[in-house]
């Protein structure tokens, strides 16, 4: 039988669960010049067990990001840049005939790229709908079915899918099923004039800054168990379903703006990544509880892409975050 940690020893994995953010925090910062929030909602999730979905212009590091947390883990890493003509096999892996020593010919499976640890999905949009099933099959179920047989993807499995918001042409938009699937959508901005010349003296001089690995995979895991282990009261529990009803415009506590502007609030999913996302944020705040405030601070990054805008909220350029803002302000 399991016996509870004594409270030296909670506080021992609780300290140690800091540290190693922190590390690892601190080694992507050694490549990655500001963007803060990106990472640590890039981290939260990797700890929380969900994917990331990064939305930015070209050339703010969206890549790089993907691949500085992959170097700054002991994890296999695999990258697929998204295009019209990419099928599920080039993504998944497929079944393929071979012939051995005595002549006999056989099928085996060649796992594809999405068999790593971490996955950049790059450009994600620009696959077809087809293609897109695949990886919503693997981002759910964390594993794929090819010919019949199901193959296990390997643990810890994160997908950073980027996409760029300006360029439609030939994109295929992303279903509200699919964008369900990630846990959050942070929004890459453009850098400070502070920021952009660190940058610059960072990838133009003779040393290039590089990530080296401060954790791996099993440390990732014993934290994502640790978070999950965090306590909520009822009536912290209550807010974060309060917060994802709200969402709904025929709800009875949905703000004006939700009436307005939303067509669909956010799927169950939402109040789960929001619980997960802020009992990480509360050991990271030096507590073993969740608060509220954990709460409202998750909220727009685990909303902003559950929420289905309608046409009047699209034809006035209504952002879903001042949508969001407003659900949060309501009831407080």
């Amino acid at each position: 039988m399991l016996t509870a940690p004594t409270e030296a020893e909670l506080k021992d994995a609780l300290d140690a669960f800091r540290a190693d953010f922190a590390r690892l925090r601190e080694e992507v910062g050694r490549v990655i010049v500001g963007h803060g929030p990106i990472v640590d909602g890039t981290l939260t999730a990797l700890i929380a067990g969900g994917h990331v979905l990064l939305e930015g212009v070209p050339g703010l590091g969206k890549t790089l990001l993907v691949n500085t947390l992959a170097n700054a883990l002991s994890v296999t890493f695999g990258r697929v840049q998204f295009t019209p003509d990419l099928m599920p096999a080039d993504l998944v892996g497929t079944n393929v005939v071979l012939e051995d020593e005595t002549g006999r010919k056989k099928f085996e499976f060649q796992k594809g790229p999405i068999f790593a640890h971490v996955l950049l999905a790059d450009e994600v949009n620009r696959a077809t709908p087809k293609t897109q099933s695949a990886l919503l099959e693997a981002m759910q179920e964390k594993c794929v079915t090819v010919g019949g047989t199901t193959h296990k993807l390997p643990a810890p499995f994160l997908v950073l899918a980027t996409q760029n918001p300006l360029e439609m042409e030939g994109t295929y938009p992303l279903p509200e099923a699919q964008l369900d699937r990630f846990f959050v959508k942070l929004l890459v901005e453009f850098p400070t004039a502070a920021d952009l010349g660190e940058i610059l003296n960072r990838t133009t001089a003779t040393d290039v800054p590089f990530a080296k690995p401060v954790l791996d995979g099993d440390r990732v895991l014993a934290m994502r168990d640790l978070a999950r282990q965090v306590p909520i009261a009822n009536e912290v529990r209550d807010r974060a379903v309060a917060l994802t009803l709200a969402t709904h415009p025929g709800h009875p506590s949905a703000p004006e703006a939700v009436k307005k502007y939303v067509r669909f609030g956010s799927s169950p999913r939402g109040a789960q990544a929001m619980v997960l996302a802020a009992k990480v944020r509360a050991i990271l705040d030096g507590r073993f509880h969740v608060a509220k405030d954990d709460l409202h601070d998750a909220a727009p990054a685990v909303l902003r892409h559950r929420l289905i805008l309608g046409f009047e909220g699209q034809a006035e350029g209504v952002k879903a975050d001042d949508v969001i803002s407003e659900v949060v302000k309501s009831g407080r």
